[in-house]
Parts: C-alpha cells; structure tokens; sequence
C-alpha cells in the first residue's frame, strides 16, 4: 500500500475534523513539541513505534516504521524495536526513552510506573527539556490512541488522508 494507491481500505470513522476540529490546535501544538529539537525525532519515532507494538495499533507500527525508513534508520534497527532490551543497536538514551514508554503504556500491579531509579537514569541522558519533549511524546501517542484503535485510521496513509470520508 501507498499513499498514492490506496488498495481499499477504509478507516472506521470518517476525519475527526469535520465533527471536532477544535482538536486541530491542540493536535499542531504537541506535533510541534516534538520538533523543537530537544529529542532526536529518530528517538520520538523508535518511541511511537514502540508505542504502537504495546498498544496493538497498526496505524501506529505503520506510520512510524514508515517514518524510520525513509530517514533512513536501518531495518535492524527498526525490527528490533519490540526486543529493544536485548537488541545491541540502541543508544543508552534510547534505551531509556523506550523503557519510559513501557513504563507508562504497561500497567504495574506492585505500584509506580516510573520508578525513581528509571527517573534517575532517563535524568542522566536528557536535560529537563529533552524530559518534557519525551513527556509530550508519549501524550502525543496517548491523545491519538482513541482515535486510532476506535476510529482506526488507515496505515500507511499520510495525515489528512487517513481517514474515509
């Protein structure tokens, strides 16, 4: 599938702009955190990807392995994602953005999510900018899930154009 050749899919709702679009600014201001350069956008998408695996959402797999290829991002890399904490081809500092998502995206039944010693350790790899763009990261992915497993986007469509009308 392309973006160009669509091949049928449909998304389960039509575009939440048209109902909603008092969402729009609030969608633009959390795409626009992830670029203010704190965080590489290559770590925002292992992130996301990493996200989308935990949480079941191909739109989400799609979109960001397709953004990782056409940075360039090694395919190791890329379907390592989901076995990261064995994988030998991340950085510490992507190591800890990746364990931080699971962290929040997985519930703990023995208590606090973020433990302090992840918080001490993502602490020594981003400043307290870089932390809040990591931050706003993962709200980005959790302001989108609804949309995304509910609503069910198509993949591999860009923004605008992922959704039947």
């Amino acid at each position: 599938m392309t973006p160009d050749k669509p091949t049928g899919l449909r998304s389960r709702m039509p575009s939440p702009l048209r109902f909603v679009p008092e969402m729009a600014p609030v969608a633009e201001a959390l795409h626009n955190v992830l670029k203010n350069g704190a965080v590489p956008p290559t770590t925002v998408s292992l992130l996301h990807l990493r996200a989308g695996q935990i949480l079941g959402s191909t739109y989400f797999t799609v979109r960001e392995t397709g953004n990782l290829r056409r940075t360039g991002e090694p395919e190791e890399r890329i379907t390592a994602v989901c076995t990261w904490r064995d994988a030998t081809c991340f950085t510490d500092a992507e190591r800890v953005a990746l364990e931080l998502v699971e962290a929040v995206l997985t519930p703990n039944p023995l208590g606090e999510r973020v433990s302090e010693e992840l918080y001490a350790r993502a602490s020594v790899h981003y400043d307290d900018k870089a932390l809040w763009t990591l931050i706003m990261a993962i709200a980005h992915i959790g302001f989108f899930t609804p949309a995304a497993l509910i609503a069910k986007p198509i993949p591999g469509m860009p923004p605008g154009r992922n959704y039947s009308e």
